[in-house]
C-alpha cells in the first residue's frame, strides 16, 4: 500500500500556473520576431536590468570578465570541463557511422552529422549556474558543432565573470549578456545583430522552458528542462540527516522546484520531515527551499520495493537519489528517471558540478520518453543509400512498383517503373509494372 504523508501542489493548480506562463511567454516571443533588436533591448532592461545595446561580448570585454576570476576558480572550472568533455567523447565513441551490403548491389548506411549552430542558454538570475556552461558548450564542442552561442543573464548588473570565463574555456564562439525568454527568444528567432541557431540547449525556469517548447519546430531543442526536480529514494540503512539535506539541495533552486522522498520506513520518513524543518532554520538558502518545500515536496511510504519502483516510475523525475540497501535493485527495474545517483556516497550535486556526466535532464514527467543531454543530441543520423548494379535496381523496382499500386501512389510507381525498364533487360520481368509507351 502506498500512503502520502505530505503532497505538493494540485495538478490543477500548477496547470493554472502553466498557462499563465504560456500566455506570457507567446506575447514575448511574438513581439522579438516583429520588432528584433528593439524588442530584446526593452526586455532585457525590463528583467534583466541591462540597459547595453549591444549583447555580444567583444574579445577585450571576455578578457576582462576572466581576469576578475581567481586562479584557483578557474583551475576548478578546467578540471570539472575536462570531466564533462572525457564522458562525452566516450560517449562519442559510441555513435559509429554505418554502411552495409543489405542486398547483393544494394548499400545502405548512415553518417553522424553535427548540428551547424547551437544556442546554450546559461541560467544566472538568483544563482550563476557556472556548470551549465561546461555541460552544453563543451558537450556541442566535444559533438563537431561549428558554431556555438553562449547567453547567461547579466549578474548585478554585468556580465558574472566565472561564467563568462566558462564559456569561453568550453569554447563558444559568441558570448551574449542576455537572459530569459528574450535570450532563447532572439537567438532562436534571429535579430538584426543576432543569427539564428538551429539549436537550443540548456535548463532554465518555468518561463525559459515554455519558451524553447513554443520554439521548437523553428528550431530543435534538446528537451524540456524546467525547474529542478528531486527525488530521494531511501530505506533504514541510512538517516534523516542525510535524506533531507538532499531534499533540500535542490529545492533551494527555486521555489517552483518540487522535492520528493520515498522510503518503505514511516520512521525514517516522520524523521525526516521534522529534520527537514530543523535544515530549514539554519539553510542559508532556507527562504527559497521552504517555499519549494511547502508547496511542491511530498513524503510517501510505500510497503515493498515493487511500490517504490512503481511509484519512482510514475514520478519520472529528473534527478533520483536512491539509499538503499541494495540500490542496484533500482537501477535494474527503474525505467523513467533522468539520471540515477546510486548509493549515499554519491548526491545530485555531483552530477550538478562536476562528476562528467550532464546535468541538462528532462522534466516534468519527459523522462518517460526521452533522457539528458548528451552528445548525441547534437548529432543527426543522416541516412543514404547507392545502388551498384543494373540488377539490384530493377529488382528492387519491381517490388517498389506493385507497393507503390497498393497505395495508389502511381508517381511513385512511375519512378520504379523506369528504372525496371532502363536497367531490367529482358531478364527482367516487369510484375505488372507500367510498360513504355
Amino acid at each position: 500500500m502506498i500512503t502520502h504523508l505530505k503532497r505538493g501542489r494540485s495538478a490543477a493548480d500548477v496547470a493554472e500556473a502553466d498557462s499563465e506562463v504560456r500566455r506570457t511567454v507567446e506575447s514575448i516571443l511574438a513581439d522579438i520576431e516583429k520588432r528584433g533588436d528593439d524588442a530584446v533591448c526593452e526586455l532585457a532592461e525590463k528583467f534583466d536590468g541591462d540597459a547595453r545595446q549591444n549583447f555580444r561580448l567583444t574579445p577585450e570585454e571576455i578578457e576582462a570578465a576572466i581576469a576578475k576570476v581567481s586562479s584557483r576558480d578557474l583551475t576548478d572550472i578546467e578540471f570539472a570541463q575536462t570531466q564533462v568533455r572525457n564522458f562525452a567523447q566516450k560517449q562519442k565513441e559510441c555513435l559509429t557511422d554505418l554502411e552495409v551490403e543489405t542486398l547483393p548491389g544494394v548499400i545502405l548506411g548512415h553518417k553522424n552529422v553535427p548540428v551547424n549552430s547551437v544556442g546554450c542558454y546559461v541560467p544566472g538570475g538568483k544563482y550563476p549556474m557556472v556548470a551549465s556552461a561546461h555541460m552544453s558548450v563543451v558537450t556541442a564542442k566535444v559533438a563537431g558543432v561549428k558554431r556555438i552561442v553562449a547567453s547567461a543573464p547579466p549578474h548585478d548588473g554585468e556580465p558574472h565573470p566565472a561564467i563568462v570565463a566558462a564559456m569561453h574555456m568550453a569554447g563558444a564562439d559568441e558570448i551574449l549578456v542576455l537572459g530569459g525568454v528574450q535570450a532563447v527568444g532572439a537567438m532562436a528567432l534571429g535579430t538584426q545583430t543576432i543569427n539564428a541557431v538551429d539549436m537550443l540547449v540548456g535548463p532554465g525556469n518555468m518561463f525559459v522552458a515554455e519558451a524553447k517548447r513554443q520554439l521548437f519546430g523553428r528550431v530543435g531543442i534538446d528537451l524540456f528542462a524546467g525547474p529542478t526536480e528531486t527525488l530521494v529514494i531511501a530505506d533504514d540503512s541510512v538517516d534523516a540527516e542525510i535524506c533531507a539535506t538532499d531534499l533540500l539541495g535542490q529545492a533551494e533552486h527555486g521555489p517552483t522546484s518540487p522535492a520528493a522522498f520515498l522510503t518503505n520506513s514511516k520512521k525514517l520518513a516522520e524523521e525526516t520531515i521534522t529534520e527537514v524543518q530543523r535544515q530549514l532554520e539554519i539553510l542559508p538558502t532556507a527562504e527559497i527551499a521552504r517555499v519549494a518545500w511547502n508547496d511542491y515536496g511530498s513524503v510517501t511510504v510505500c510497503d515493498t520495493l515493487e511500490e517504490m519502483v512503481e511509484e519512482a516510475d510514475r514520478l519520472a523525475y529528473e534527478h533520483v537519489q536512491v539509499m538503499t540497501s541494495d540500490p542496484d535493485y533500482f537501477a535494474d527495474n527503474m525505467s523513467n528517471y533522468g539520471a540515477l545517483f546510486l548509493g549515499p556516497r554519491t548526491n545530485v550535486s555531483y552530477g550538478d558540478k562536476v562528476i562528467g556526466t550532464n546535468h541538462t535532464l528532462p522534466t516534468k514527467q519527459a523522462a518517460r520518453y526521452t533522457g539528458g543531454l548528451w552528445v548525441g543530441k547534437f548529432m543527426k543520423t543522416c541516412t543514404y543509400q547507392k545502388i551498384l548494379t543494373d540488377e539490384a535496381s530493377a529488382m528492387i523496382g519491381c517490388y517498389c512498383s506493385r507497393l507503390c499500386a497498393i497505395e495508389g501512389f502511381s508517381g511513385h510507381a512511375e519512378q520504379a517503373n523506369v528504372r525496371v525498364r532502363r536497367y531490367g533487360g529482358s531478364n527482367v520481368a516487369p510484375y505488372g509494372v507500367v510498360e513504355k509507351r
